[in-house]
């Protein structure tokens, strides 16, 4: 069920939903859901170009995204999509800055953040650093679970721990598109007023990898930027995955074909 106010608008790019929504308005709707609807869990996604245009290849993928509660636009390209299509967008939506903007705000209203995913690690280096710079920032735990399926019990545990430690807001960084999957599929067991998939931002802000400059993904260069740092791990994602997604928006923006 849509819980978002109708003046919340959105745009479909290649078939998923997105709003346009800026860092503020997110973090708005995550504060008003945990304090009116806090008995249901609401889901936010932050699909990139590469989100994107993975959906194109499966479709249950698809359908799984536009479940969510509020779909973020991360990635300049989707920005510029919501420009061409009359949406004057100011910036980029992802999921580091949304965190961030969480964070000074949750510092005044004491919202409480739980964190899943990632290695233990990049975990204590991100506490650290969220103690740093946010000295009054609530954390109600972190868990970084193994690197292979889980047995049912060692499910259950998990969303047990999650919900013992009674967070507003859990944070997954298991990577697109498992950690969709994860919020999908768990969405109903945790009780959790709201749940966000942010990629890689656990590593961003422990400072294990290096993110690029602001400028740098406002003039649409952090896939080159994180293909130079990450070359292994970003090459295919980066050219093969960009050049698909530009490829299928200029069919769509030019109404030679429809993504339904």
């Amino acid at each position: 069920m849509e819980t978002i106010p109708t003046s919340v608008p959105k745009i479909t790019i290649l078939g998923v939903p997105v709003h346009m929504v800026q860092r503020a308005d997110a973090v708005s709707l995550i504060e008003h859901w945990v304090k009116t609807e806090s008995d249901r869990c609401h889901w936010i996604a932050a699909p990139d170009m590469h989100g994107v245009v993975f959906t194109h290849k499966d479709p249950t993928f698809k359908a799984i995204l536009r479940t969510a509660d509020l779909v973020i636009p991360d990635g300049i390209t989707l920005v510029w999509i919501a420009r061409h299509k009359g949406f004057p967008l100011k910036q980029r939506v992802s999921g580091t800055d949304l965190m961030r903007e969480f964070f000074r705000s949750a510092c005044e209203t004491g919202l409480r953040s739980f964190f899943y995913g990632d290695t233990e690690e990049t975990l204590e280096r991100l506490v650290a650093n969220l103690r740093r710079e946010f000295p009054r920032l609530q954390i109600a735990g972190c868990l970084s679970p193994p690197f292979r399926p889980l047995t049912p019990q060692e499910d259950e545990e998990v969303i047990a721990k999650i919900n013992e430690a009674k967070p507003d807001v859990l944070w997954v960084g298991l990577g697109l598109p498992k950690q969709e999957r994860w919020i999908f599929e768990h969405r109903d067991k945790l009780r959790v007023p709201v749940v966000a998939g942010v990629g890689a931002a656990f590593k961003f802000l422990a400072g294990t990898v290096k993110r690029a400059p602001a400028w740098v993904g406002d003039h649409g260069f952090e896939w080159l930027w994180r293909l130079v740092h990450e070359p292994r791990r970003m090459w295919r994602r980066s050219l093969i995955g960009g050049t698909q997604f530009l490829g299928h928006a200029v069919l769509e923006l030019t109404g030679l074909r429809k993504y339904h």
